[in-house]
């Protein structure tokens, strides 16, 4: 059990990357580094007591960071990377990763994945539906301009992201990282030892859909 209130328990990694670029691989990978528990959507979906303070900072209120994320040692994924700039103001001291993946396979990934899980209407898990609310500010609005209809658009604002991501964090606290590149540069830039065990390889297509069915548990 992790000491919720402990001030040695703030945030080490960031991650900056979108939703389908490898994040849930690189969620396992820093837990096994020692970087856990790391925060993921999946862990939305697991402590729904979060989605009003997520759905909070979507419609552009100010939250607690600290608070929100107390227990965690790094964060991946939508909703978090977001907000990656405001977390790596936020916690100074943290190193920032922002993984990243071919455009065109991205979006062949997100449209089979996230973007038709945004499109669906009438759910009847209220869980699933908050979090659906949530993200429509936190993803829809904000990553995507409000604009869901168009592939290219979508493309062009996740290159946008990560050119930002780039440009405006500090170089000396940033690792571009693809996922395939495996341990090497993650472990290098995180000054921790190559673990003997294979890089975690997670969260196909299928995989997406079977968290989706099982409520995210």
């Amino acid at each position: 059990a992790q000491d919720q209130g402990s001030p040695s328990m703030s945030l080490a990694v960031i991650g900056a990357g979108l939703g389908r670029t490898g994040t849930l691989s690189l969620k396992q990978a820093l837990e096994q580094l020692g970087f856990g528990p790391c925060h993921h959507m999946e862990e939305v979906m697991a402590h729904p007591g979060q989605i009003p303070t997520w759905h909070a900072a979507g419609r552009g209120e100010a939250v607690d960071w600290a608070e929100l994320l107390a227990g965690y040692r790094s964060t991946v994924d939508w909703p978090s990377a977001q907000f990656w700039s405001d977390l790596a103001e936020k916690f100074p001291a943290a190193r920032i990763v922002l993984t990243v993946r071919d455009t065109e396979r991205w979006y062949e990934s997100f449209s089979q994945t996230i973007l038709k899980l945004l499109g669906v209407r009438d759910v009847p898990d209220p869980t699933i539906r908050a979090i659906l609310a949530m993200t429509r500010d936190v993803i829809v609005n904000r990553a995507f301009d409000g604009r869901l209809d168009d592939p290219d658009h979508i493309k062009a604002c996740f290159e946008r992201h990560n050119a930002e991501v780039k440009a405006a964090a500090p170089p000396d606290r940033l690792l571009v990282f693809e996922v395939a590149q495996g341990w090497a540069p993650l472990c290098a830039f995180l000054g921790v030892p190559v673990p003997t065990t294979p890089f975690p390889r997670v969260n196909s297509t299928r995989e997406f859909w079977e968290s989706i069915e099982k409520g995210g548990a």
